[in-house]
């Protein structure tokens, strides 16, 4: 028995509003959940990205304490057809791309940091072997 794929990952940001704000409006994903100063989640598909405020995290209630100090990172995929207009959109948003990069054994990466410092990707499966 194995797990099946990865339901839920998260991120964390002191400010949530400028994440709410960046992951919703820059990159178009489907708000699910906020709790003022604790967590925003969105839904992608069949997983789920939360981004809670560490300092409220750490502390632990009903669920087990969890945070992070530093960058974290998280790799969204796309269509490598899509990789030129996700470029134009983020660049168009004032978000400065740290790095377009080609895969030697193929596909592409765009990396940027969100409002919170994390740095966020945008790829193709293939980077991993996976998918066209």
């Amino acid at each position: 028995m194995n797990p099946l794929r990865i339901l839920e990952t998260c991120l964390y940001a002191d400010d949530l509003s400028a994440a709410e704000d960046f992951f919703s409006r820059v990159l178009g994903l489907e708000l699910f959940a906020r709790d003022e100063g604790r967590h925003v989640f969105f839904k992608l598909g069949d997983s789920m990205l939360l981004i809670f405020n560490p300092a409220d995290s750490i502390e632990q209630t009903h669920l087990p304490a969890h945070g992070q100090q530093g960058d974290g990172h998280l790799a969204l995929a796309a269509e490598e057809s899509e990789l030129e207009n996700w470029k134009t959109r983020l660049e168009k948003a004032n978000v400065i791309i740290e790095l377009d990069y080609q895969w030697p054994q193929g596909g592409r990466s765009l990396y940027f940091r969100d409002p919170a410092g994390n740095s966020v990707e945008i790829t193709t499966a293939r980077i991993w072997g996976m998918g066209p």
